[in-house]
């Protein structure tokens, strides 16, 4: 029987993003945002951009065992955004497959679970979902009331790494981690809500950058808390494909 302590909490701040290095000297938040456009494509490639569409492989990861699965990601401007993620679950004693899904449509956030049912996501999960504009929030993030804040640099993987502290209008403050060589970014640590109601510290590690239709994309994304570690591990993306808009309205 599966447990209601089975809670997916699948949170990609999805959150779904080579210069030169630059010295020693102290930079500005302005300048290492644009350093990190330019970085994974330019401003002009990236205002290009209608839509993206991304699947690939799921793993969930908890003390009791590893479950599998696979994952597509829609969106589109300015936030809009569909998850869909289906694993199997024979192990637990229950159906072959759960089906989770979630969506925002600008303004209100839904989950959809085959298993626990459906709810509006509500609370930080919903204020990152609003601030989390398509393509890159850095992007938008004056127009959108962020403040940005430049911390001590910090190490990533063995890495010199520059961090931004993001501050939105509304909702939790963020880090980012910026490769101090090439200016993409390796690590977000944010703040989100756990089943239970209680702020979890979740890392989001992102590597193995590729370039689709010239922008650079992280292929794999791991997210980490006290609970679960979700990989996602993409096999494509999709850019200024058509994407119905119904898919982001809850039916």
């Amino acid at each position: 029987m599966i447990s209601r302590r089975f809670l997916l909490t699948l949170l990609f701040p999805l959150v779904m993003l080579p210069a030169l290095a630059a010295s020693a000297a102290a930079q500005s938040a302005d300048e290492v945002v644009e350093r990190h456009l330019a970085a994974i494509g330019g401003r002009e490639a990236l205002a290009k951009l209608t839509s993206r569409k991304v699947t690939g492989a799921v793993t969930l990861s908890r003390p009791a065992g590893d479950l599998s699965g696979t994952v597509e990601i829609y969106s589109k401007p300015p936030n809009r955004t569909r998850s869909v993620i289906r694993l199997n679950i024979s192990a637990l004693g229950g159906p072959d497959e759960m089906t989770s899904e979630q969506i925002f449509d600008g303004r209100a956030g839904y989950a959809m679970n085959s298993i626990q049912g459906n709810s509006e996501i509500l609370g930080r999960q919903l204020d990152a979902m609003r601030n989390n504009a398509f393509p890159t929030p850095l992007l938008v993030y004056k127009a959108a009331g962020a403040a940005l804040e430049v911390l001590p640099k910090e190490d990533v993987n063995g890495r010199d790494a520059i961090v931004l502290r993001v501050t939105p209008k509304t909702g939790s403050p963020s880090r980012i981690f910026f490769d101090a060589a090439t200016y993409l970014i390796v690590r977000t640590i944010t703040t989100i809500d756990s089943p239970t109601g209680g702020p979890l510290e979740q890392t989001s590690d992102l590597s193995d950058y590729r370039t689709v239709d010239g922008l650079k994309v992280p292929f794999m994304v791991v997210n980490a808390n006290q609970l679960q570690t979700v990989t996602i591990v993409l096999s494509k993306v999709e850019h200024n494909v058509q994407i119905d808009d119904a898919m982001f309205v809850k039916k």
